[in-house]
């Protein structure tokens, strides 16, 4: 048995590791989370399994996630594509344990949620439900801003043309498994190499900006993690062409888990306070500052949440 940090994990044999589960954990839950999209391109899910590919600098590995009646993950590395050395296993699963937050205790956020108007009912629903994650920087950045300003349905037709254009695959059972197109590659490019997603020539602006600072080390997730402070990391953020503080706060969420993280103009978070208040009107910023008071330090918890109610 291995320990990473809070959570443990074991070797079954050369293809398997099983890892530990919260108690405040339901795989099933997070798999209906999985499942609300059916154009996501970056797994597959199918018979409760999760069927992707993990890309951990050079490592490629197609992996196979599912439960067993232990309270356990259980990871199968498929087609030849097992770790050679025990760094790069402890790569992949702390991928995994990030995408899927695993070490986050959430008791804190339960009991304060269990009295609070908008999430009493959401974590009765959804309990075990973790916010998950994206671990790798460039893909939180530009899942930002291919989402901003569309909806969620075109967000994810946008995003498959980006992968499957610029992405590298793996072809397991006859189908194709992608990797996410890594920074270094999109910055060589102009939007013109774009122009045939359909997307808006600003938004390929940003990405390839984005891939560019990356490229020469001005921007990465071990900088913005070392500021160790929400405000400062915003900030950085912010400055970047093509980030605004819906988008920072997005990826600080999902990439870079601030647990303040709070996009409070978010349509979707919007929408679920209308709905979960009985307003007849959409409220305004004053009023879901006031109601998100209570949330302090899991203002990013509980916007997951909201969000789960209407998606």
């Amino acid at each position: 048995m291995f320990e990473n940090r809070s959570i443990k994990y074991s070797i079954v044999n050369e293809n398997e590791i099983t890892i530990n589960l919260p108690e405040e954990f339901n795989f099933k839950v997070n798999l209906g989370y999985l499942l609300r999209e059916k154009n996501e391109c970056m797994f597959e899910i199918e018979e409760e399994r999760i069927t992707r590919v993990i890309a951990v600098g050079e490592n490629r590995a197609l992996v196979q996630i599912s439960e067993n009646d232990q309270q356990q993950l259980v990871v199968r590395f498929l087609d030849g594509t097992r770790p050679q050395k025990g760094w790069q296993r402890d790569q992949i699963i702390e991928y995994i344990i990030e995408w899927f937050d695993l070490e986050n205790d959430l008791s804190h956020f339960y009991k304060m949620a269990a009295t609070d108007q908008l999430l009493k009912n959401p974590i009765q629903d959804f309990y075990g439900l973790r916010n998950i994650g994206i671990p790798d920087l460039f893909e939180a950045l530009c899942w930002g801003i291919i989402g901003q300003q569309i909806n969620l349905t075109y967000a994810y037709t946008l995003k498959r043309r980006f992968v499957e254009k610029f992405g590298e695959s793996i072809e397991w059972n006859e189908k194709k498994y992608w990797i996410f197109p890594t920074y270094d590659k999109i910055a060589k490019l102009t939007p013109d190499d774009l122009a045939d997603m359909k997307m808006t020539v600003k938004k390929s602006e940003y990405i390839i900006g984005i891939a560019q600072l990356m490229e020469i080390g001005e921007l990465s997730k071990d900088n913005l993690m070392l500021l160790k402070d929400f405000k400062r990391a915003e900030k950085k953020l912010i400055k970047i062409r093509g980030i605004g503080p819906w988008t920072a706060n997005y990826v600080l969420m999902r990439c870079l888990r601030f647990p303040n993280a709070f996009p409070i103009d978010d349509v979707g978070l919007i929408n679920s306070i209308k709905t979960l208040a009985g307003l007849d009107r959409k409220p305004t910023k004053e009023e879901i500052m006031e109601y998100a008071a209570p949330w302090r330090n899991w203002e990013s918890y509980a916007t997951f949440y909201l969000w789960r109610v209407l998606y």
